[in-house]
């Protein structure tokens, strides 16, 4: 019988390539303009389901990753927009509670 094949994605705190199930997905949801048309500030978010739609960033379960991804702008090279720090913040947490 053929073994199947184990999707791998990048971290972006690390830069290792791992299996996308010991990852956590960050997705920026589609962005919809606001009611006087000014772009609504992005919204940035844990995906621990791996389903939501949206443009996704992966990262290791571990803190420490977050970091690096946070000190090296990586997430915002990624989303290509800037993120806020409450952003940051809010992930960490998240990913505190999680782990």
């Amino acid at each position: 019988m053929r073994q199947r094949k184990i999707p791998m994605r990048m971290c972006t705190g690390c830069g290792e390539m791992k299996p996308k199930r010991e990852l956590v997905r960050i997705v920026k949801a589609p962005e919809k303009p606001g009611e006087d048309g000014s772009p609504p500030p992005p919204c940035i978010e844990l995906d621990l389901t791996g389903k939501k739609p949206g443009r996704g960033a992966y990262i290791c379960r571990d803190p420490e990753c977050l970091v690096k991804a946070r000190k090296a702008r990586r997430l915002e090279r990624a989303f290509s927009c800037k993120i806020p720090e409450e952003v940051y913040e809010r992930l960490e947490r998240e990913m505190a509670e999680d782990g």
